[in-house]
């Protein structure tokens, strides 16, 4: 019997919602400004399941106009939704493109939903001996499943794909035949869609019914059979039931007709796909739809029983090949790129490496004459306190370059460095680089300072576009059509089979080396311009790049640690987390898997029913996020211990037991990277390890900075502190009089804002109104809502919002300022900072609620966050010139939000005590006091 012929039918919205909302934390923006997270995310999944089923016949389903019957019948159906987000109305037109251009059908009808038009495909495909697979994570179309129509729930949050065929949908929903889903979801209602279902009804309680009644009307034909209030319920809302069921009810048989010839996959036009993804940006979907499309890939489909043979890929005629293509078989040769961007191949370019003595000497002649050079190393690793140098790259002309290589032998690499130090330490000539604090560390090891002016492309485009990616290949395809040759070209993939550079032929270490020196010469010619444009050059030349250097010293300094207090302090965890199994075992009357979700929601939800209506995943298991947990902690132990063994367990397993693995052998000590380009506000992150994010506010998480320490025994910690920094910028650009004079007076501020907002007098300011006035004071600047500070405090939500309402009429300067914030973002697109650092805000303007309060949420904190990020770094570029100009001994060593840690040798403590404090209290000008306190103490914990 020949194959089984296989119809996927895509739910096109579900799929693009879920694309969007997957990237919401870190939506890809490309260098228009435009959100291009839905298609990316849709496409990815159409990607998806083209490489992985390879199938025969596929379609594309869109609503239009919604549900006219479903309204008509409910006018509140689907009434309680947000306007759909911009960036997804931007995106339907581009994505109906793309599958026009894939020779994809869309199919689309006036007054129907999308589920309805993919009901009515699947039973008409089935009656003609398909295999059918709705390609959607929607749970309403468990009711259309069949023999022969599966739900296909593509892949997410690191979970493969699952294909719910009867069985699995029997065991889901609790039903014995498939159309009983509709019962379930007629009974229980909808929240996303607005369906009322029955009151009091939930999961549980369907489930239940649909075993004793099989349906909705075999529920309300035996309500005598019910009890209490339930019988109550259901007996009065009989007509919202039936109403419900209806509304839950997918169409099998609106106007449209599967026609197979129109669903069969063929050939794309291949040139409009890429010039569609070019405008886009896409380049990783452009080179992974070649791929697909040359008939590169080559996994197994899914086997969906173990019955079903998996579907053979059509072969073209005579070649042996596969191809992805129905009846006409195409042969993949025909599939090529048509891109226009340019490589290597197609610029006429001079690539020169330089030669030992006559060659050198000319080579350096001709350097010394530049007035900015773009120079780029070339390292044995990534790792800059143990990389060496294999080669150095030179341009300072479009499409040409040298390259100078290293011997291996260290004695001759350093004799050469020597040759190349009259450059590096050169203050007439500029240095050009792509992340250049990488290159000065390299070469701090040799013994070369880099002098002299300063760009950095990377840094640059930073402050031009905060929230694309910075590195080089998206740079040069972006500005300047060009894509370089990738390094996995030269010395392979990861892993134990990845080459080094020293094992690459001198011609190609040349071309690859000189090409990235050559474009990034180029890029920064391209944004010095556009620096001045966005009035953000100061910015560049007096904040990003001195800093750059001081951040290379700080990472080269390292801190020290104690392995031995962290190895004692592994040890108390791991009793302290066998304490709070023991317990959480005690109460939940079994053991189980507490890092499981899946289990601890059975356990919490199910067998201890600590709450009555739990909330689901969409996966449908019991979310025990966080979040949620944290808002029920206060109310059950079992919560609360769940909560202190997951901080734990994490604490004992990213802190305690790693951070010893990430001493630096040649140094003994702990060296992280900060990074100036990843937070759009402009704070920096730290990484590998990450010392921003050890827990402070618990003892355990305390007690981690006990672990560093100083030098040796010459030496002591010190840290030193911005008081409540943020709030004194936001009374400062708020102008908010009483809040500017409670700070000048040296009041404390959480305790006058009590006394103001509770009206007593301060001295009889309670320590839990101080504590209320503290948490509104900080959660102002992040748009805390009433229910927001009732989760935090033991404020019932009446209390907060009476809280809020009067903190607002004690601070009104504070409530315009904000105010104006938004508005100021609404008519440019942009807040700044008080150095000017703009933060874009894509959404302020946007249709969707909820889009646009974060972004008017951002319009006020970017300009207090960042400008606090600002302040700290000038503070820190200002220290560490007095630290090289007196010559000192003590390093600064940690940047921590808003905290700086050094290593103080200790006969330079006196004065410099003084001068730390003086310089990051007179960093920058506002018009409240900075405040900075000063510890001293023999690890970070004393001294803090």
């Amino acid at each position: 019997m020949a194959d089984q012929k296989r119809l996927f039918l895509l739910d096109a919205y579900a799929l693009i919602f879920r694309g969007y909302y997957a990237l919401i934390k870190n939506p890809r923006i490309n260098s228009k400004g435009m959100d291009t997270s839905a298609i990316m995310g849709f496409m990815n999944s159409l990607f998806d399941v083209i490489k992985r089923e390879k199938p025969d016949h596929l379609a594309v389903c869109f609503d239009k106009g919604g549900s006219s019957e479903r309204t008509e019948l409910f006018p509140e159906y689907k009434a309680n939704r947000d306007e759909t987000p911009d960036a997804i109305r931007i995106a339907i037109p581009y994505i109906q493109d793309i599958l026009k251009a894939m020779h994809i059908p869309s199919v689309v009808l006036e007054g129907w939903e999308a589920d309805d038009i993919i009901g009515t495909l699947a039973k008409q495909a089935e009656k003609e001996d398909y295999k059918v697979f709705m390609v959607t994570p929607d749970k309403d179309f468990g009711q259309l499943v069949s023999e022969n129509i599966f739900m296909y729930r593509p892949a997410r949050m690191g979970n493969g794909i699952e294909i719910w065929g009867i069985p699995e949908i029997q065991k889901r929903f609790g039903v014995e035949r498939p159309e009983q889903v509709i019962d379930y979801l007629g009974m229980m209602g909808d929240a996303s869609d607005n369906i009322p279902g029955l009151p009091g009804v939930g999961d549980k309680t369907a489930k239940k019914f649909i075993e004793e009644f099989g349906s909705m009307e075999g529920l309300l034909a035996n309500t005598d059979k019910l009890k209490g209030k339930m019988k109550e319920k259901v007996e009065a809302n009989k007509e919202l039931g039936l109403l419900s069921k209806k509304l839950a009810t997918i169409c099998i048989d609106c106007d449209v007709s599967f026609n197979a010839e129109d669903y069969e996959m063929s050939v794309p036009d291949n040139e409009k796909v890429q010039e569609i993804f070019e405008e886009l940006e896409f380049r990783r979907l452009k080179d992974q739809f070649i791929k697909i499309f040359s008939g590169a890939s080559e996994e197994t489909p899914t086997q969906v029983t173990g019955t079903e043979t998996a579907k053979k890929v059509n072969t073209a005629a005579g070649s042996g090949q596969f191809s992805l293509f129905g009846g006409n078989g195409a042969s993949p040769a025909t599939i090529k790129d048509s891109s226009s961007r340019n490589t290597i191949k197609d610029i006429p370019h001079a690539y020169q490496s330089v030669a030992p003595g006559m060659a050198m000497k000319l080579f350096l002649q001709n350097l010394m004459k530049q007035t900015s050079v773009c120079f780029d190393t070339e390292t044995t690793g990534l790792d800059p306190l143990t990389a060496e140098l294999v080669g150095i790259a030179f341009s300072w002309e479009a499409t040409k370059g040298f390259y100078v290589p290293f011997p291996e032998d260290k004695n001759a690499a350093q004799a050469l460095i020597e040759e190349l130090r009259p450059f590096f330490e050169s203050k007439e000539i500029e240095k050009v680089g792509q992340n250049l604090k990488y290159d000065i560390k390299v070469l701090a090891k040799y013994n070369i300072a880099v002098k002299g002016k300063l760009f950095d492309t990377m840094l640059a485009h930073y402050l031009i576009n905060p929230d694309m990616r910075h590195n080089m290949d998206v740079l040069a395809e972006t500005y300047l059509n060009y894509t370089p040759v990738s390094i996995t070209e030269l010395i392979g993939k990861k892993g134990k089979n990845q080459l080094s550079m020293r094992d690459v032929p001198l011609e190609k270490q040349t071309e690859y080396a000189v090409e990235d020196a050559d474009i990034t010469f180029q890029l920064a010619q391209h944004f010095r311009p556009e620096l001045k444009s966005a009035n953000t050059e100061k910015l560049f030349q007096d904040i990003e790049i001195p800093l750059l250097r001081v951040l290379a010293d700080m990472e080269l300094e390292g801190i020290n640690l104690d392995k031995q207090f962290l190895n004692s302090l592994s040890s108390d965890l791991n009793n302290d987390i066998a304490s709070l199994e023991k317990k959480i075992y005690a109460d939940a009357g079994e053991e189980f898997n507490i890092g499981s979700p899946k289990q601890l929601g059975e356990i919490l939800f199910n067998k201890l029913k600590l709450v009555d209506k739990p909330k689901k995943t969409k996966t449908g298991q019991y979310s025990t996020a966080e979040d949620v947990l944290s808002y029920l902690a206060k109310d059950h132990e079992i919560i609360q211990n769940v909560l202190d063994y997951r901080g734990l367990s994490k604490l004992k397993s990213t802190y305690v037991d790693a951070l010893p693995e990430q001493v630096e052998p040649t140094t003994g000590r702990v060296h992280t990277d900060y990074m100036q380009t990843v937070a759009a506000t402009g704070r920096l992150s730290s990484n590998n390890p990450n010392l921003q994010n050890i827990p402070i506010r618990t003892e355990r998480g305390r007690q981690v900075r006990k672990a560093f320490i100083p030098r040796n025994e010459e030496h002591i910690l010190l840290a030193a502190d911005y008081s409540q920094i943020e709030l004194r910028i936001i009374a400062a650009l708020s102008e908010e009089t009483t809040m500017i004079e409670a700070f000048k007076n040296g009041e404390d501020i959480h305790a006058s804002t009590a006394s103001k907002v509770f009206n007593v007098p301060i001295e009889e300011v309670t320590r839990e109104q101080r504590s209320n006035a503290k948490t509104v004071n900080f959660g102002i600047i992040y748009g805390v809502s009433a229910f927001g500070l009732s989760n935090q405090t033991d404020l019932s939500r009446s209390e907060a919002k009476e809280l809020i309402d009067t903190y607002y009429k004690t601070y009104p300067k504070l409530r315009n300022y904000m105010g104006e914030q938004v508005d100021f973002a609404r008519d440019n697109g942009y807040v700044q900072t008080v150095l000017g650092r703009r933060r874009y805000l894509k959404d302020i303007n946007g249709s969707n609620a909820i889009v646009r309060g974060a972004a008017e949420r951002n319009a006020v904190n970017a300009p207090i966050q960042g400008s606090a990020a600002d302040i700290i770094k000038i503070a820190m570029i200002n220290i560490h010139k007095k630290l090289e100009q007196g010559n000192y001994t003590s390093k600064m060593l940690l940047q921590v939000h808003d905290e700086l840690v050094f290593d103080i040798y200790k006969p330079e403590l006196d004065e410099l005590k003084v001068l730390i404090k003086d310089e990051m209290e007179n960093a920058y000008k506002i018009a409240v006091p900075l405040d900075v306190e000063v510890g001293l103490g023999e690890n970070w914990l004393e001294a803090h």
